[in-house]
Order: C-alpha cells, then structure tokens, then sequence
C-alpha cells in the first residue's frame, strides 16, 4: 500500500488527491491534513461571498473527502504539532498544498500605519477566517485606495461598495456586513502602476463594477490607448479594456465613485497616527512594457488603503524556501527526496482554482517516476500514534460536516450560512451530538 500525505485542504490539496487516486488507483491512502478544522482553503476563505457559483466547486472536493481511501485530518499544524521529518518517516510522499495566505507588503515608507492592509487579512476579514476576524477595518465615511489591478483588487472595491441588499445569497459573515453597510465609504481609488492593456482582471469580475446600486465605475477617457491597439490582445483582455472604454464613456453617476488611477506608482503612506493619503507618483511605458516613473508625485486621499500586490506561502520548518519568490524552494515540484509541493506553494501566486486541477496531475505522476513501488511505510498509523501521544485533538471530516450544518443552520434569512469565525466554535459544533 502506498501513503501519501498532502498538507493543505484546499483546491490544490484536493485536486492532488484526485490525482493520485487516478494514478495509484486502490493501492494508495491519502491523509489530508489541515492547521484548520474546516476544510477547502481558499474556496472557503478567499472566494468573495457574493461568488456562490464559485463555491460551488466544493461539492467536487467533499465527493473525493468521502471516499474510502481518503481522510480529512483538522486541526493539527504541520510544523507545530507534527514535524515535515516525521511525516516523511510514516509516508510515501508528503506534498505541500499549503497555499500563499500571507501578505506581500508594499514596502514603501507609512505601510505599517494604521489603516493599511493586505488583501489577504481584509478578504479573510469579510470571508470569516479564525486569523482575521478581530481585524477591525477602519472604513466609516473614510476614502479608500487600493493598490492593484487584478481581481481580488476589483473583489475588495465591489464588497466595499455594496449595498446590504446586494449581499442577499452571499455568506458574508455577520460583522463584516454590519460594519460594511453601516459605514458606507465616501470613495474608491483602484491603483496601478501600468495602463488599460496591462491589467489582470477578467471580464466578469471587471463587468459586476458596472451593476452596482449605489456606486459607480469612473474611468478617465485619456488613460485609454488608441482603440486600434487592443486588436493585440487576447479575447479574455480585449473584453476587459472594452469594458474599462465603456465606463470611460459614461457620465460620472451618482454614488461613491469606483476611480481606477492608472499609470501610479505608489511612493508612501501618509499620515499622523494613520494613513490619510497614498503618494504615488506618475509612470509612463517603457520600450519593455515595465512602468518608468516621471518624477511627477501626488496624493490620493485615503483612509483606509488596501494592498493586493500578491501573497507569500508562509515556511515550514526545515523545509528549503525561497525567499524572493515567496514559496518553496522546488525544481517541477520537487523539494527533496520524498518532499513535493504543488499549486501556489509550488508556482507562487499565479493561476485560477482550476490551474490547480493539471498541477496536481503532475506531481502524482512525478511521484510515480521517483517511486515506481510503495516503501512499506506506516503511514496513518504513524500519525495516529503521534496524535494520540501528543493528546492532539483532530477533526475529521465528518466532525466537519457537524460544522457545516450548524452554519447552515444558523443562517441569516437569505444567507447560504453563518461561519463559524473562531476555531473553539468550530470544535465545539463538531462535538455536538
């Protein structure tokens, strides 16, 4: 029997396991361990709770979760509770799905003011997670920059924006949408560093700026290239900066204005005590496409100023890092003999939910070249006797079921649910009876 343990429940996590049920077929038993008690990563804590078709995907990995050769292991912290040497002793292959949910900083003067946040500790701010739900976000009347031009940038100013009847059928968590619609902001400026052509933002995302009740996108006519240019782009993009033409057209509406700044650097924070406004100075293209600052510096008034410039994979002890690029030191995957890592822990930041789906599929094939034969290795019965030594106290994945329908069941009228933010409630929903 070949074991095999995969650290991190979230999309790579489970689109790994799939994986490896379909190259190892009946002869492997997956053990998926999570810091959390409640499996699906991202889907749970990073997909906007007004993307609910999204979520959707879950129902893929609890089809997997229930299988007979694969288990759920919460609650228990690779590193902490268990060492990466330890697990390597009792399995096949140990993978790290472990994500990047750490903040890249912006790393300009005022960037730890009060006031300045990363997109991570917001997003996982209105989405529930246990590590953000004391964040507090100073929004009341307050004007907002946020620094990117992807679609976590376009997620945080539509969530910013919204109006409470607008959060009907999402899972918002309860404190984020009190605080939301009880402090409405005054302006959103979405900042970047390059123009229309350069930015990362799909047209669906791009598009929901547009519907808004109560706020409206404004984008200035003259930040636009000519609109022969955009004959080089790939569909995907052209449908995005036609978009961004389309809101260049408008009239300016009424409600808070969704400014997008394009072709600004961010300088430094400003502030006496906290941010009051982002410096940023004036760019232009170079002849590569990187932007090329002018010297040109002004200030976009902001109270509250979001950073969503990227993540980092957070290290594990005794396991090779890269430091630059924000994730494990890895060739293809491989870390070290037996040592594998996939998703965002393997590439960094980059990709979609379902850019995970092949990535998994290759390292369970790499791990068939390198280990043409299991090792007679313990595997779960190694980890069951640490966790039952150390008095561990896991959650499986049916104790998260228990959870699941307590949230489900304590839902506000038009909610899908109502997460549990700390992880005693959580432990304590799986003990019911």
């Amino acid at each position: 029997m070949r074991h095999i343990a995969i650290v991190g429940s979230g999309p790579a996590g489970y689109y790994t396991a799939e994986a490896c049920q379909k190259q190892f077929g009946d002869d492997v038993r997956i053990d998926i361990l999570d810091r959390m008690p409640v499996p699906f990563g991202l889907i749970r804590s990073g997909v906007a709770p007004d993307h609910q078709s999204i979520k959707a995907v879950a129902r893929r990995y609890e089809g997997i979760a229930l299988t007979d050769n694969v288990r759920f292991v919460g609650k228990l912290a690779v590193g902490s509770d268990i060492a990466i040497s330890e697990l390597i002793d009792f399995y096949d292959a140990v993978i790290l799905a472990t994500g990047a949910p750490f903040d890249r900083r912006l790393g300009i003067a005022g960037d730890d003011l009060p006031g300045v946040l990363g997109s991570a500790a917001f997003v996982g701010w209105y989405n529930g997670h246990p590590d953000h739900a004391d964040l507090a976000p100073l929004i009341d009347g307050q004007d907002v920059a946020i620094v990117g031009n992807g679609n976590v940038a376009l997620d945080c100013a539509r969530i910013l924006a919204k109006s409470a009847a607008e959060f009907e059928g999402s899972d918002i968590v309860r404190h984020a949408l009190e605080t939301l619609t009880g402090s409405r902001v005054r302006s959103i400026t979405i900042v970047g560093r390059r123009g229309p052509h350069q930015i990362a933002m799909t047209p669906k995302e791009l598009g929901e700026l547009g519907h808004l009740a109560s706020a409206h996108p404004v984008v200035d006519p003259a930040d636009m290239p000519p609109v022969e240019s955009d004959q080089v782009l790939e569909p995907g993009p052209r449908k995005s900066v036609a978009l961004l033409r389309e809101f260049a057209a408008h009239p300016v509406g009424q409600g808070v204005p969704v400014r997008f700044d394009f072709f600004a650097a961010p300088v430094r924070i400003e502030g006496d005590r906290r941010a009051q406004a982002l410096v940023v100075e004036r760019t232009v293209l170079g002849a590569d496409g990187a932007a090329v600052g002018t010297g040109e510096t002004y200030a976009i008034p902001a109270g509250l100023i979001i950073s969503c410039i990227g993540y980092r994979t957070p290290p594990i002890p005794d396991v090779p890092y890269d430091e630059k690029a924000g994730r494990f030191a890895n060739v293809d995957g491989r870390i070290s003999p037996g040592l594998y890592c996939v998703g965002w822990a393997r590439r960094g930041p980059t990709g979609t939910i379902g850019t995970n789906k092949p990535d998994g599929f290759l390292i369970a094939e790499e791990i068939a070249k390198d280990q043409p034969e299991p090792g007679g290795k313990p595997g779960r019965a190694g980890l069951d006797a640490v966790i039952e030594a150390r008095g561990l106290d896991i959650v499986t994945f049916r104790d998260w079921q228990k959870i699941d329908l307590a949230e489900i069941e304590r839902a506000r009228t038009g909610a899908p649910r109502e997460k549990f933010v700390r992880v005693d409630d959580m432990v304590a929903a799986s003990r019911a009876s």
